[in-house]
């Protein structure tokens, strides 16, 4: 079955547009609460949008209507609504966010009872039972505290006052994680100054958090920070600086994390999970650390999936979605920082020295707006100028092009041994991509 409203990370857009929408928030809850079987409690959470707090309103009525109990946990980090989830009785969850999107986006995303996110076949059977119209009585919902459960379960990942002596640069994107970040850090003992931290319904993601790391980057080198964090709005992605101020992404923490975990006999399976976005750097180090990597399509859903199928309980994508499914069902922003302190307080090592541990093929990417997307077959200069290029790299680089499933954009990778070669090969593929595509 196809889905049509559905991206990689749920239905998403700008608030007020044919999608996201009181009316079609409400028609998606009454269809997944039927989808559900219409019994049980249903945990709803928000990031700091403006928006939120009216469509978390509407998708609980859409729920109340196929019979389920909606519970408001109010705003909390997405990994915070799927480890409540998974915790309880709930047999579903939902997070009104449009992670790192700006604020006049938002989205609705779905944790089964298990707390991992919906596969496509369940997201496509959702969609075939949306109603026609929806039931305009906005039901009341019931609230309950998620944020203090959160805040002491991460506190115990790391022995108390651990990182007493520690300055630490947080920036929470004015997002979903600016009560909860910030307090286990000073919990554990550390100082924490913030970025990001004061939200206002509008500012979310604007110009911080993980996609904007650069006033983290100016702010640890100014204050000594021994570490830099970032998260998105949501909070399920950690971008980290280390002690220079260099900004270190979600490949270079994967591969110290499975590095490190191989060398102690802890990474289950022997195996990292990857999506194909991941530099091709990140296979080298691992097999030569005794480990093996797996490839999935973009998207952390599609991680968890590959996990649960090999055993793995390491894996992520080089956006900072960092996945421990021994800890927690979905990615999680904090829980990945708190683990790569770990391996610095296990170590002795700087960030700055630990990151060396993966050496990048060089890499350039391109996210080209178009006017609408279209089946990547349909582009006939694309697919003739990703084939030759793919001929003249070999095994010595690769390139990936895709549509992304939450955006009109066309995202453009190639990787080769030397920066020339993939600058070249990029520019290749922008012109062959404006030879099919309107681009904006």
């Amino acid at each position: 079955m196809k889905r049509i409203y559905f991206g990689t990370d749920g239905v998403r857009g700008p608030y007020g547009g044919p999608i996201i929408n009181e009316s079609f928030a409400i028609r998606l809850g009454e269809a997944a609460g039927r989808w559900s079987g219409g019994r049980g409690r249903v945990l709803i959470g928000r990031d700091t949008r403006v928006s939120g707090e009216s469509l978390v309103k509407a998708v609980a009525s859409g729920l109340a209507a196929a019979g389920l109990e909606p519970v408001s946990l109010g705003v909390l980090p997405t990994p915070a609504v799927a480890r409540a989830v998974r915790l309880s009785d709930a047999v579903l969850g939902v997070v009104i966010t449009a992670s790192h999107n700006p604020a006049a986006d938002n989205g609705i995303k779905f944790f089964a009872g298990s707390g991992i996110k919906l596969t496509d076949d369940d997201e496509a059977r959702i969609e075939a039972l949306l109603p026609n119209e929806p039931c305009f009585s906005l039901a009341p919902t019931q609230g309950e505290d998620g944020v203090e459960p959160y805040i002491q379960a991460a506190s115990a990942l790391l022995p108390a006052g651990s990182l007493t002596g520690w300055r630490i640069v947080l920036d929470t994107a004015n997002g979903a994680t600016a009560a909860t970040s910030p307090a286990v850090l000073r919990a554990l003992g550390a100082e924490v100054i913030g970025i990001g931290d004061s939200p206002d319904g509008l500012n979310i993601n604007a110009g911080v958090g993980s996609e904007h790391p650069e006033k983290l980057a100016e702010r640890v080198r100014a204050t000594g920070a021994r570490l830099g964090i970032a998260h998105d709005g949501d909070g399920d992605r950690c971008i980290l600086c280390d002690e220079t101020g260099a900004v270190v992404d979600g490949d270079e923490v994967l591969t110290l994390l499975a590095v490190h975990a191989l060398k102690n006999g802890r990474l289950a399976a022997s195996t990292l999970v990857v999506t194909v976005q991941s530099n091709i750097g990140v296979d080298a180090a691992i097999k030569a650390a005794g480990g093996r990597v797996e490839r999935t399509a973009v998207g952390d859903r599609y991680v968890i999936e590959r996990m649960l199928a090999t055993g793995a309980t390491l894996g992520g994508e080089s956006s900072g979605h960092i996945i421990f499914s021994d800890t927690s069902p979905t990615g999680d922003g904090l829980v990945a920082a708190l683990k790569v302190i770990e391996v610095m307080l296990a170590t002795g090592r700087p960030l700055s020295e630990l990151r060396r541990t993966l050496v990048k093929f060089p890499q350039a990417t391109r996210n080209l707006r178009v006017r609408e997307r279209r089946e990547l077959a349909a582009c006939g200069s694309l697919v003739e100028a990703i084939s030759t290029l793919e001929n003249e790299l070999g095994e010595r680089g690769r390139v990936l092009v895709r549509f992304s499933g939450t955006e009109a954009k066309l995202r453009l990778l190639v990787e080769g041994e030397t920066d020339e070669m993939v600058a070249a090969g990029i520019n290749r593929l922008t012109h062959a991509a404006a030879e099919d595509l309107q681009l904006i």
